[in-house]
């Protein structure tokens, strides 16, 4: 592993087990709310192959498997164990497998779609994963990318950055136990390319007719990309 990689995944293992109750009390019970959207931006048409990139503890697995049925087949990958015991623990049939976002062990052309939710931050390297998930998509399968952003609006930035640094450090830190998880969390958030860059990074690996759209005040933005059609 790098050193990002190794940091990632120590971090994540020592906080499983608080991650989902963190993730509803910090997004203020919003975190469902922009799974349903990540899920409805894949369009999905029928029963579909859809891969979760870095599913962690399943929760977006989870809804992807409400949306394609029993027909339909989901896939969750990531590299940390202990979050995919979690993950074991909530969904249905869903095929879970330990594995990193750079080299996924899926042949080409074998998805119709795929997300990645909250997860490109902690990757070593952002254009590699995304190209990953392009390569295992058919052509015309659609990617797409739920991740933290910034607010445009002065005193709404403001306001988020106050939160980001003094508050959810605070709260992390007593409900999980795990100091340096949570001041990494805000931290990765702030160094994270802006919306418009995060657009030109999907475009690089592969896909195109991106486009993105902000959820709550511009603290989330999902990402959408398609894979190029054969000529």
């Amino acid at each position: 592993m790098s050193d990002k990689a190794t940091y990632v995944h120590r971090a994540f293992t020592a906080i499983a087990g608080r991650y989902d109750l963190l993730n509803t009390l910090l997004s203020f019970n919003q975190d469902r709310r922009w799974r349903r959207s990540t899920v409805s931006a894949l369009e999905m048409k029928g029963p579909e192959a859809v891969l979760d990139v870095a599913t962690g503890t399943g929760k977006l697995a989870r809804e992807l498997e409400r949306t394609v049925g029993a027909r339909g087949r989901v896939v969750g990958i990531d590299f940390c164990e202990p979050m995919l015991r979690k993950a074991r623990a909530q969904i249905d049939s869903a095929t879970l497998v330990l594995a990193t976002s750079e080299s996924l062990p899926f042949p080409d052309n074998c998805f119709d779609r795929a997300t990645i939710g909250f997860a490109l931050r902690n990757v070593p390297d952002m254009e590699k994963t995304l190209r990953e998930m392009t390569r295992v998509m058919k052509p015309g399968g659609r990617v797409v990318c739920l991740e933290f952003s910034r607010p445009q609006r002065p005193i709404l930035r403001s306001l988020h950055r106050l939160y980001l640094l003094r508050v959810l450090p605070i709260v992390g830190w007593l409900i999980s136990g795990d100091k340096e998880a949570y001041l990494y969390l805000p931290r990765s958030i702030m160094e994270f390319p802006s919306a418009e860059e995060l657009k030109g990074v999907m475009e690089k690996a592969g896909l195109e007719r991106v486009r993105f759209r902000f959820l709550t005040w511009g603290v989330v933005a999902i990402h959408i990309g398609t894979k190029r059609q054969e000529r």
